[in-house]
């Protein structure tokens, strides 16, 4: 089950207070997701499918940005959201292109689409008729990428699970097979794991020099991945350090 807004923001208050090296990302993260609650509410109410019609947010977007975010984020904000065809074109670009193949845009750019995409799309995935065995790499419902690894008691051990970084659908995932290259050789696909954050590990890939964070809810059943995720960012520091480049960038660009 995924869980909810409510759920997110009040595990990021929680983990802020557990992580303070990450505090200020979980803050910023937490005002987002309490700006995508009435989104969500509102597209529940009226059946709204037109991306475009979203477009009508980023003026409160912009603004959360400039008095929460970077300076980064809100120069472009002011510089190329201000305009309301701009603001469409970059949902649709971003939607219909798909956001998983993102490789060549700006990732400022997609931050703002993200924010107001992420809403959408899980109302969307809600509706839908979301079909999750048998599925890839890539999200079964949006087709984006994972942003986590969920490992969820099944028998006498865990079954993994993806997490879509978009629309939060999860779906099954063989535990021993990366999910970029498809290696399977459990030697090349080390895991590694920091002693005070033991609910959450690296699961990393020696081939292709990827890796994706996993969040075990057999040790913690009170974590909500998509923000342990966050809240964990001294893994991605670590990995990186070692040479990994993380398989996809959560909602912060990280």
């Amino acid at each position: 089950m995924t869980p909810s807004l409510d759920d997110r923001i009040a595990r990021a208050s929680q983990l802020a207070l557990k992580f303070p090296a990450a505090a200020g990302l979980l803050e910023f993260y937490r005002e987002l997701a309490l700006f995508q609650k009435p989104i969500l509410a509102d597209l529940r109410a009226t059946g709204e499918t037109d991306v475009r019609l979203l477009a009508r947010y980023f003026p409160a977007l912009i603004h959360l940005v400039y008095r929460k975010g970077t300076e980064q984020l809100a120069s472009f904000g002011a510089q190329h959201l201000r305009d309301s065809k701009d603001c469409e074109n970059l949902l649709l670009s971003s939607w219909e292109g798909g956001i998983a193949n993102h490789a060549a845009a700006d990732p400022v750019g997609l931050f703002f689409a993200r924010v107001l995409l992420q809403p959408y799309a899980e109302y969307l995935a809600s509706r839908g008729d979301v079909r999750p065995d048998g599925a890839g790499s890539s999200c079964p419902f949006c087709n984006s990428r994972p942003v986590a690894g969920v490992l969820r008691g099944e028998g006498n051990g865990a079954k993994r699970w993806l997490l879509c970084s978009l629309c939060s659908t999860e779906w099954p995932f063989r535990r021993v097979l990366c999910p970029n290259c498809g290696e399977e050789n459990k030697d090349k696909l080390p895991i590694y794991t920091a002693e005070q954050i033991g609910s959450v590990r690296v699961d990393a890939c020696d081939t292709c020099q990827t890796y994706l964070k996993s969040i075990d809810l057999t040790t913690d059943g009170h974590a909500v991945p998509v923000v342990d995720e966050i809240a964990t960012v001294a893994l991605n520091i670590w990995a990186e350090e070692h040479g990994y480049s993380k398989l996809e960038a959560n909602l912060l660009g990280m």
